[in-house]
């Protein structure tokens, strides 16, 4: 028997969810006296805001293929 894969729709936008978790991160992160705890989390919310960014420049306009 093979397993089936859990399949949900999302509702929050990609970016959205992104900058959400950079956001909770840097947060959490500013409860946090230095260590690598609080590094960790920043090193999170920098990845985060990263990979918002890299996606809305694989978004734009200039990068669509000229089939489209």
């Amino acid at each position: 028997m093979t397993a089936k894969r859990n399949r949900r729709k999302q509702t929050v936008p990609f970016d959205q969810r992104l900058q959400r978790v950079a956001g909770e991160a840097r947060a959490a992160a500013g409860n946090l006296p230095d260590g690598q705890q609080r590094d960790a989390l920043l090193r999170k919310a920098k990845q985060a805001e990263t990979a918002a960014q890299m996606n809305e420049w694989l978004s734009s306009p200039g990068l669509q293929s000229a089939g489209k």
